[in-house]
């Protein structure tokens, strides 16, 4: 229930602008986004690499209606990429992509052509890209579009989420030799026509499409903060005899950061969600909505009046 109607908030324009206003919200976003600039995600990554973290980052946007906000989106970041390489700060950091941003809901098109151009400046820079997932409608799409980049780009990166029920089939087609797959539960509403409702159902699918993976040719990226499912991780990686060097863990920035620590120096790679850039509200709500635990520094910063 609770997940329902933070979603909910997340299209409310009065909650948002209840947000945007509210004291010290600022340092609550702060938490869990860089900052507005690029100038902001490249000092946040350089903090985290220096911890000994690797970085995915992600300018947020994704309501892009437009050819000309979907090329902004394309020349943001080549822009950034062009950075990170320059500042020395690849390989180690990445980049992830939703291509709602690049224009997928209106022109599919020209989001592969804007996303194709943003692998070959990933490429120069010396790193990679992951094209982020969405709801239920646009998978299919996003996979097709995969499948065309991975051509000239095969280091590009799939995200599944484990609660729509097709998962665990995507799974098996991509657990291929070479293919980066990041595994997560998944954060939209859902019907449950497509996606399982309970988090108990939702958590046995991530165990199943884990194991799918990890027993797979390719490269496993297991997206969560639970400690089972980390546990989990830990414990198939030894039963399939995968190194550190052969899968890794991704969390989100500001969330759970001494089991980041932990699980780096215990050896295994931990790559942070590093979000960045103005359209901060929508990806703040899914985040609650992901894990509602996180709903007490919301709270605190709406109600403070310190």
């Amino acid at each position: 229930m609770l997940r329902t109607i933070i979603l909910a908030a997340s299209r409310s324009s009065q909650v948002e602008r209840l947000v945007a206003t509210a004291p010290f919200t600022r340092d609550l976003v702060h938490r869990f986004v860089a900052g507005a600039r690029a100038d902001d995600a490249l000092r946040a990554t350089r903090e985290l690499v220096d911890d000994g973290l690797a970085v995915t980052l992600d300018n947020l946007g994704e309501d892009t209606v437009t050819p000309e906000q979907a090329i902004a989106t394309r020349d943001e970041y080549v822009r950034l990429l062009r950075e990170l390489s320059g500042a020395g700060l690849t390989p180690a950091a990445e980049v992830s992509v939703k291509l709602s941003a690049l224009g997928q809901m209106f022109d599919e098109q020209l989001a592969y052509d804007n996303a194709r151009a943003i692998c070959a400046a990933a490429e120069a820079a010396g790193t990679t890209v992951t094209l982020d997932m969405e709801d239920h409608t646009t998978t299919d799409s996003t996979l097709d579009i995969l499948a065309k980049l991975r051509k000239d780009h095969p280091s590009t990166g799939a995200v599944l989420q484990a609660y729509l029920r097709r998962t665990e089939s995507d799974c098996r087609e991509l657990a291929t030799a070479g293919s980066r797959v990041r595994l997560c539960k998944g954060a939209y509403k859902e019907p449950e026509s497509v996606a399982y409702q309970s988090a108990r159902e939702v958590d046995k699918s991530y165990v199943r499409c884990l194991n799918i993976l990890m027993s797979g040719d390719g490269f496993p990226m297991l997206a969560t903060h639970d400690p089972r499912l980390i546990a989990i991780g830990e414990d198939r990686a030894r039963w399939f005899d995968r190194g550190p060097e052969r899968f890794e863990f991704q969390m989100l920035y500001g969330i759970r950061p001494e089991e980041q620590a932990r699980l780096v120096g215990e050896g295994y790679t931990v790559r942070t969600y590093l979000p960045y850039g103005e359209d901060w509200y929508g990806y703040l709500m899914r985040r609650l909505a992901e894990r509602p635990a996180n709903l007490m520094f919301f709270g605190r910063a709406v109600m403070s009046r310190k």
